[in-house]
């Protein structure tokens, strides 16, 4: 079985920055939970409540698990232990191969910076066998740790570039669900327009940018994609 955890500060963070990559790889037979830290309260549209519904509708969408954390609320994060043992009892219990966190960049909304150093320790203590703290489940290895961008994050030149461009009709219908952040900022087109950046830089039409938190270790390098830069 193929399992990705995928954790997202905001109930839009998931969709908007690797949703075209989970419709992709859901449709390749993987199992795919979504952890919401947040219920995005502190937004300026879309109350918690409505903000829950439509997170939920577009896990619905995507065929994914979909669990809420109060990790002290929108724009409450922080990266402590407790944050940490919290996330990493997540990963014990759903036993992922990958997990996917939003991205280590400082200029961004400080949740996701918070979310991100924590989802790195949690998946390093989910491996330590004598934490009383975890004691629950038991202990558990990752394969990978990856980190996706935010709905805005151009700056940054990705490690892994992922063709989409297939799944971007159904990528764009998933983002539609968060209906109540289109009200101040066009979340969709600013998507698009990264997706058709990465995606030219490697051939495609659309394509989703990832960072690697280690090296990745591959059999051979035929085994790799083409860059289309030569």
């Amino acid at each position: 079985m193929k399992k990705i955890l995928v954790f997202g500060a905001h109930p839009d963070d998931i969709e908007f920055g690797c949703g075209g990559l989970l419709i992709k790889e859901k449709q390749e037979g993987a199992e795919i939970k979504l952890v919401v830290c947040s219920f995005g309260e502190a937004g300026t549209n879309g109350t918690k409540e409505i903000r829950r519904k439509e997170a939920e509708a577009a896990a619905l969408f995507l065929g994914a698990e979909i669990e809420f954390l109060d990790l002290g609320g929108d724009c409450h994060i922080q990266y402590n232990p407790e944050t940490s043992f919290t996330l990493a009892s997540v990963i014990r219990n759903f036993q992922p191969n990958i997990v996917l966190s939003t991205s280590l960049a400082e200029n961004q909304h400080p949740d996701h910076l918070a979310l991100a150093q924590s989802v790195r320790a949690a998946c390093r203590l989910a491996r330590y066998g004598g934490l009383k703290e975890l004691s629950a489940n038991k202990f558990h290895v990752i394969d990978a740790l990856y980190y996706y961008p935010s709905s805005a994050e151009f700056y940054k030149n990705p490690d892994i570039i992922v063709d989409v461009s297939h799944v971007y009709p159904k990528w764009k219908e998933l983002m539609s669900f968060h209906e109540s952040q289109m009200q101040t900022r066009s979340y969709i087109n600013m998507v698009e327009s990264r997706a058709k950046y990465l995606g030219v830089s490697v051939g495609v039409d659309y394509a989703i940018g990832l960072w690697v938190n280690d090296s990745v270790r591959v059999d051979s390098l035929f085994s790799l994609g083409s860059s289309r830069k030569y």
